[in-house]
């Protein structure tokens, strides 16, 4: 599965005006618990993909440098894989690995029982966004459309 086939439009945010790890992620899982309701697909409160989200984090930073992060994290009484996709208006700290502050967020949450989705998904973002030009392309959009419409047209 590719970020190309769960990311939806409501899903995707630019330039969300947050200055903290833990809003980031709060504004993350309002986005998902959202998408949950609309698809009718689970039941997932924000509070318990926060939890799983920070729980992934303990473990170690999601931030895979070059100001990119993809914090992840499972759900409960669901079939149906979620991405969030936002940048932020300014980059923040998120403990990323190169040190470096973090401004493109791809935020995934898998099934409880989708382990090996959820790896292979992990997988295809971050080779999208092992290209530079990727992330140099998110950082110019200025809508929430022209994201969207840039990572359908990646591959």
């Amino acid at each position: 599965m590719t970020l190309q086939d769960i990311l939806t439009l409501n899903c995707t945010q630019c330039a969300v005006p947050v200055n903290s790890k833990k809003r980031l992620l709060e504004k993350v899982c309002q986005l998902a618990a959202n998408e949950l309701i609309i698809n009718g697909t689970g039941d997932s409160k924000q509070n318990d993909l926060l939890d799983s989200l920070l729980n992934r984090e303990k473990i170690g930073s999601t931030g895979i440098g070059n100001g990119i992060a993809i914090p992840h994290g499972r759900l409960n009484n669901t079939d149906k894989a979620i991405a969030v996709f936002l940048t932020t208006k300014q980059a923040i700290d998120f403990d990323a690995i190169d040190n470096k502050p973090v401004d493109i967020f791809i935020c995934l949450f898998v099934p409880q029982k989708s382990t090996q989705e959820h790896l292979d998904t992990l997988q295809s973002i971050a080779k999208l966004f092992s290209n530079r030009k990727t992330a140099k392309q998110v950082r110019k959009c200025t809508n929430q459309q022209e994201m969207f419409n840039l990572i359908q047209q990646t591959h």
